[in-house]
């Protein structure tokens, strides 16, 4: 990586966020509003290049589309934007459609079965035969087509865009092809022009848990399956500085039992989907961490910065983020954590980031009294929900001042 030396004439800058889930998208919204108050010289919407991959290019496509770092937390943190609904249903709906079918295939694959065994019965046992009907199990049990349908009318609002090829700044969203497991690049060309909400879905579109997604006669789902981090992208697109945010790691138990957020065997017995997803983060951690080495390598004259969660806070990989609460508290937790981060480095940082024109805030970071809520004062609402807001106050005045023309009527009668 390059020393600190003189500052880069027109350096590119680019920003690199990684999955995790809906939980993740929290994390990552609050960690760049810590990393937006504290860095000087560096504005979120401004951006080269912006590259996401599962939850990372919901996040992403926002910034893209000049949503601000506070409105993504008025929006999906503090559920501030009316117009934003941040449901369950928008990422948990049953893939009927893909279940009914499966069901439907029922009786041919078992009249399949038994016709083999009765055909050729040394072969194989009956039970053996009747294996075939594994293909009666769903490729997903959710849909995330309700996603899609949220971006895409999120995007079509006060000059934001659905179309990458009009965008000011290059993004690109990540997935994996599922017959041929590449990853793809949507936003690039030949891959522009899939509308940026639907190459969402299918970057979010984790196997087993969602539908892979169709799009021009391919599959495609979650892009992690190759890679946690795709910050090759953003430097291949010629950014010299790249910010990373992964806010997928695995819980080493020991340290969190050390540190006192969880009890000792918590982890072992909070059930499958928890171990699932301990072992997902696991390989997804192990292989970001080699390609971190591996740009070290590939690109010696450029700069990535990496943030992420400390291994020892079960809190966050134990929170429900359709828990009002919970958001919060990931959202000020990520907050909290990156500006700490950024404080035990800052004599590193420093140097390095002044060869951008970007200037670390030391002051904002050492105020122990600043939270992701008094960092907002001050910062406004997205224009169409202040405008709704206006609306509706001026509807209840003239409904109160009704009323009271109402009832002096009624007195005066």
């Amino acid at each position: 990586m390059t020393d600190a030396t003189e500052l880069k004439p027109a350096p590119k800058i680019g920003l690199a966020l990684g999955g995790g889930g809906p939980l993740g998208g929290i994390y990552e919204i609050g960690a760049l509003r810590a990393l937006d108050e504290a860095l000087d010289g560096l504005n979120f919407n401004e951006l080269n290049v912006y590259v996401g991959v599962s939850s990372g290019s919901f996040v992403a496509s926002h910034l893209a589309n000049q949503v601000t770092t506070a409105q993504l937390c008025r929006i999906f943190v503090r559920n501030e934007a009316e117009v934003h609904p941040f449901h369950p249903d928008v990422f948990y709906r049953p893939a009927f459609r893909e279940i009914g079918s499966r069901l439907l295939a029922v009786p041919k694959l078992l009249s399949t079965a038994v016709s083999r065994f009765i055909n050729n019965p040394y072969d194989q046992s009956l039970l053996e035969a009747l294996t075939i009907l594994a293909q009666a199990a769903p490729a997903g049990l959710f849909d995330n087509e309700g996603l899609h349908d949220y971006l895409r009318r999120a995007f079509t609002m006060l000059g934001r865009t659905n179309d990458f090829r009009q965008l000011k700044r290059s993004l690109y969203i990540v997935a994996a092809d599922v017959e041929s497991s590449d990853a793809v690049c949507f936003g690039a060309p030949g891959f522009d022009h899939v509308p940026i909400s639907k190459a969402v879905q299918a970057s979010t579109s984790s196997p087993g848990l969602y539908v892979p997604v169709e799009i021009d006669g391919r599959y495609y789902v979650d892009g992690t399956l190759r890679k946690g981090l795709h910050a090759s992208v953003a430097f291949e697109d010629g950014a010299d500085l790249v910010f990373a945010i992964n806010p997928q790691v695995p819980i080493d138990a020991s340290a969190a039992v050390r540190a006192g957020s969880m009890k000792a065997g918590d982890l072992t017995h909070s059930g499958m989907p928890n171990m699932l997803s301990q072992t997902f983060r696991t390989m997804v951690y192990s292989r970001m961490q080699s390609g971190i080495a591996q740009y070290a390598r590939d690109y010696p004259d450029k700069d990535i910065l990496l943030f992420e969660p400390t291994r020892d806070d079960a809190k966050l990989f134990f929170s429900n983020v359709f828990s009002f609460q919970s958001r919060r508290m990931v959202c000020e937790h990520a907050y909290q954590m990156t500006r700490r981060d950024l404080l035990n480095r800052a004599d590193e940082l420093e140097p390095k980031l002044a060869q951008y024109g970007i200037k670390l805030r030391r002051d904002r970071l050492e105020d122990e009294q600043r939270t992701i809520s008094t960092s907002l004062y001050g910062e406004l609402l997205p224009l169409y929900v202040a405008k709704g807001r206006k609306k509706q106050t001026q509807k209840g005045r003239l409904a109160s001042g009704l009323s009271n023309v109402s009832h002096l009527f009624s007195k005066a009668q």
